[in-house]
């Protein structure tokens, strides 16, 4: 750390300095509600974008295309005086200094927001993790829909059956709302696009399964919810397996716990998150699934000036004794009564507790299907499915975004022909010398 210099184009705070890492949902809002304080913020993410992680699987699937979900940190920062963007890596933290360090340099804090959400879980399985796709940004959605147009144009050049049967047929593994949302979108490209574009294939060889290791769909949601899920997704066509852990995938077999076997080129992960990990504090303070152990006002125990938010604190209460559930309301919630509390500390003011309050759960399951949990009421179907679509709709960012995800949404339900469907396999960047000579 000594070698490395500060970060430059950075002013010197004449105010407390905040440092934000993560421009997820809570990264987003404690920016938004710090805008125009007496703070300077620094927002660090290692991409220049936002991502809105609920309809990865529309990407993934040719439903929407990645600029429709994405917005620019810098567009949506550009008029806020005190909000510096910088994309860079976070490599450690030091605590003792008030100081990260990064790949484009040393940075100080005064409070420092840790909000880096989690990745993918592969529960220590190699295999799993070298040959299965993860579906946890944007770029990995755009691979699974580069991997499953190409595999549709490779089988048309394959004469053996079962080769051809493995390349069509798609796994998803684990049941929760991406893992349902993505089998169930799959399964209406079977019924509706694909046969288009490819009439000499046999679709009855096009196996969509969603394996589940637990004893229902949508764990956390009510049964009911869980019952209709399981029962649309079987209308659709999807062979659904509740109490099946995959063991082991080469790529094309895949082995499950009871022993039995799979084939198919394409198994989709979905069926954990981890929380991502960044060097420098006390490993004490690291708690179930790498996640940081928070008090009631997200701070990292054992640390005054640093916080935790979203999938990345684990705050046990009474009620959550493992912590809050992993999802985009909670880092929200966090997001916004920090930036509360960090505008009470300007002046004097008692800091408030978070208090998690649940606005409900939903997912989608295919066209004109869906289920929603509310507090107060659980319905599900079509209404279900156009209160899903509003509520989606309303939270992404960017007005033109919610247009282009709108009148997609409009296009895709009358013509069933989502026109997504390129296969895109971009030349890699060159990384030496000759392409960067200032490295």
């Amino acid at each position: 750390m000594d070698n490395l210099q500060y970060m430059p184009n950075i002013p010197a705070a004449k105010t407390k300095r905040i440092v934000i890492i993560g421009g997820g949902f809570a990264g987003m809002k404690l920016t938004y509600k710090l805008a125009n304080t007496g703070y300077q913020v620094v927002l660090i993410d290692k991409n220049n974008y936002h991502q809105f992680q609920p309809l990865f699987y529309q990407v993934a699937t040719a439903g929407l295309a990645p600029g429709d979900i994405s917005f620019p940190l810098r567009k949506a920062f550009k008029n806020e005086k005190n909000i510096h963007v910088r994309m860079t890596t976070v490599l450690e933290i030091f605590p003792d200094q008030n100081e990260i360090s990064t790949s484009a340099g040393k940075l100080t804090y005064d409070y420092l927001v840790v909000a880096v959400g989690g990745d993918t879980n592969y529960f220590g399985n190699k295999n799993i993790q070298e040959n299965a796709i993860p579906m946890k940004s944007v770029s990995e959605a755009l691979f699974i829909r580069n991997k499953i147009i190409f595999n549709y144009e490779e089988a048309l050049n394959i004469g053996d059956k079962y080769a051809r049967q493995a390349l069509m047929s798609v796994v998803v593994v684990g049941g929760g709302p991406t893992g349902v949302e993505l089998a169930g979108a799959l399964a209406e490209m079977k019924r509706f696009v694909l046969p288009k574009e490819y009439p000499t294939l046999d679709f009855s060889q096009m196996n969509v399964y969603l394996l589940e290791a637990g004893n229902k769909l949508l764990n956390g949601m009510s049964d009911k919810s869980s019952e209709m899920a399981l029962r649309f997704l079987e209308e659709l066509g999807v062979k659904v397996f509740l109490h099946t852990a995959v063991q082991d995938y080469d790529g094309t077999n895949i082995l499950l716990a009871d022993g039995t076997k799979l084939q198919s080129t394409t198994m989709l992960w979905a069926a954990g998150i981890k929380a991502n990990f960044i060097p420098g504090l006390d490993e004490k303070m690291i708690g179930r699934g790498g996640r940081w152990k928070v008090d009631e006002y997200n701070k990292v125990e054992g640390y005054s000036n640093i916080f935790a938010l979203g999938d990345l604190a684990l705050m046990a209460t009474e009620e959550y004794p493992n912590g809050h559930p992993q999802v985009a309301q909670v880092a929200i919630q966090q997001a916004s009564l920090l930036a509360n509390n960090l505008k009470a500390e300007i002046k004097n003011k008692t800091w408030k507790s978070f208090i998690y309050h649940d606005k409900g759960s939903m997912a989608t399951v295919g066209k004109k299907l869906a289920v929603v949990d509310l507090p107060f009421i659980k319905f599900q179907g079509f209404l279900a499915w156009i209160v899903w679509l509003f509520v989606h709709l309303m939270a992404i960012v960017g007005v033109k975004n919610k247009f282009d995800v709108f009148m997609n949404w409009a296009w895709n339900y009358l013509s069933l022909d989502p026109s997504l469907r390129l296969l895109i396999r971009p030349k890699p960047v060159r990384q030496d010398k000759e392409a960067f000579p200032w490295k």
